[in-house]
């Protein structure tokens, strides 16, 4: 009996660790040159698919709309703004691939990848044109 209320202990407590190892949650994205807090993202799982929405900037002065869209975003208010669309989970691995992220600042998507790391504390957001890519990493806020 004491191994079976220590097995349901372990993984009652193993549980929120693995849940954890997603992309969906609330993340902060940092600044590649100073290094701090720019926006909250949200990410939300759509049916599979990842979705991603500023829900604020951080920075005082920061631009209000994406003036440098050139699709359906386009002169959007960046709050509320969808800057990932799609990327599914790699069959048996912590990564989600086959998305996009849009930088809002400059009104570019790129293809992109998703992966939890430091135990879902960290997201590796990594942006590709062709071969060349740009790596950053959030921060989980919730």
């Amino acid at each position: 009996m004491k191994h079976l209320f220590a097995a349901l202990a372990l993984a009652t407590l193993a549980a929120p660790a693995l849940a954890q190892m997603t992309p969906v949650g609330v993340w902060n994205s940092i600044d590649d040159n100073t290094g701090e807090a720019k926006a909250e993202i949200r990410i939300v799982d759509n049916g599979g698919a990842l979705s991603g929405r500023i829900e604020k900037t951080l920075r005082p002065g920061a631009k209000t709309e994406c003036t440098e869209c050139t699709d359906d975003r386009k002169g959007q208010p960046i709050a509320g703004l969808e800057i990932i669309r799609g990327g599914r989970q790699a069959d048996g691995k912590e990564v989600w691939e086959g998305g996009k992220i849009l930088d809002p600042e400059n009104g570019k998507e790129y293809r992109a990848t998703f992966t939890p790391i430091e135990g879902g504390k960290e997201l590796q957001v990594r942006g590709f044109i062709g071969p060349f890519f740009r790596t950053q990493v959030w921060k989980r806020v919730q």
